[in-house]
């Protein structure tokens, strides 16, 4: 009896000691691509998630609302200043393990860029020739900083993602190997009433990117917002185009859950599930990681394989990069 008494002391001293040693284990990597870094200020305001389930509409003779809605019990609130959000946007990729696909104010971009060098990667976009001639676009991407072309939202401009006007720019990334981010779907309840009133909803059809394929057969692009709400017609363009793929942000946080687990499940069932890529649409509210993520996380319709693939593998089969430095 002693002698056991002896043997099960040692056994647990053991596996204590290896506990003490032994550092926690990292949760699984994620890949959030569709990241924006923007100065705080310019959208500072609370937000309750999946507030467009309930848009009862406007009147033209009286001033039109913001769309978002701060009407909950716990709203998201909006960082206070630059570095506060760098911050916080620091803190959550390395406790989530999570690598992000940033784009929009260059020097905010730098300084996380600096900061988190292993877990930012920087992208470009242009909407509209105004935005840069074709040579600066051209050099920002031989630069060795920006490795991505996005986001892409002619959309806003009342411009075709196939519009010539354009094309020199795609060409650029084509030679250069750059993967594209184009805005395509909604922009929110009222978005051509508000402040953008180029915007044409007709604009976000998924299949006028067909032109545009056509002529850059090597250029790999994702559609932002998965084309929402154009399941038909994004679904039959990955079809005809296999270097498609999707991102699921904005529509993942704004519009009521049913209709977001709808949308993601048609693609699923539809064979698509390797070229779905989880990305938040981030603008200002730290804790929108973790409302997103949630999204996924409970969708008991896919698997844990499907989960992953969403999460991270297929961002990684997409951006062409090195799994095994994610670990």
């Amino acid at each position: 009896m002693k002698k056991r008494f002896v043997l099960l002391f040692l056994l647990l001293s053991a596996v204590g000691s290896q506990a003490q040693t032994t550092p926690p284990r990292r949760p699984l990597p994620i890949i959030d691509v569709h990241v924006h870094a923007m100065r705080v200020g310019t959208m500072s305001v609370e937000m309750c998630p999946w507030f467009l389930r309930d848009m009862p509409g406007g009147d033209p003779n009286q001033q039109m609302t913001a769309f978002l809605n701060a009407q909950c019990v716990d709203p998201l609130q909006p960082a206070k200043s630059d570095a506060e959000m760098q911050a916080a946007v620091l803190e959550t990729m390395n406790r989530l393990n999570m690598t992000i696909v940033a784009y929009g104010d260059p020097t905010i971009l730098r300084k996380w860029k600096k900061a988190a060098p292993d877990r930012v990667i920087a992208g470009i976009g242009v909407s509209s020739p105004k935005d840069m001639s074709v040579q600066a676009f051209t050099d920002s991407i031989s630069s060795g900083f920006y490795t991505v072309m996005g986001e892409v939202a002619p959309q806003y401009q009342g411009l075709s993602p196939s519009d010539m006007s354009l094309d020199a720019y795609f060409a650029a990334a084509e030679k250069q190997n750059v993967p594209v981010g184009i805005h395509m779907g909604t922009g929110g309840n009222g978005m051509a009433n508000i402040s953008q009133s180029s915007y044409r909803a007709s604009l976000g059809r998924p299949f006028l990117l067909e032109d545009l394929l056509a002529r850059h057969p090597k250029m790999k692009i994702w559609v932002m917002h998965a084309g929402y709400p154009m399941a038909d017609e994004m679904i039959a363009l990955m079809g005809a185009n296999a270097y498609v793929y999707v991102d699921l942000a904005g529509f993942i946080w704004s519009y009521p859950q049913a209709e977001i687990h709808a949308y993601l499940k048609r693609l699923v069932q539809a064979g698509f599930g390797k070229r779905i890529m989880y990305g938040t649409d981030f603008m200002i509210w730290p804790k929108l990681f973790e409302t997103s993520l949630s999204v996924i996380e409970n969708a008991d319709y896919l698997s844990f394989d499907q989960k992953r693939d969403i999460l991270f593998n297929n961002a990684v089969r997409f951006f062409r990069l090195d799994a095994s430095k994610f670990k």
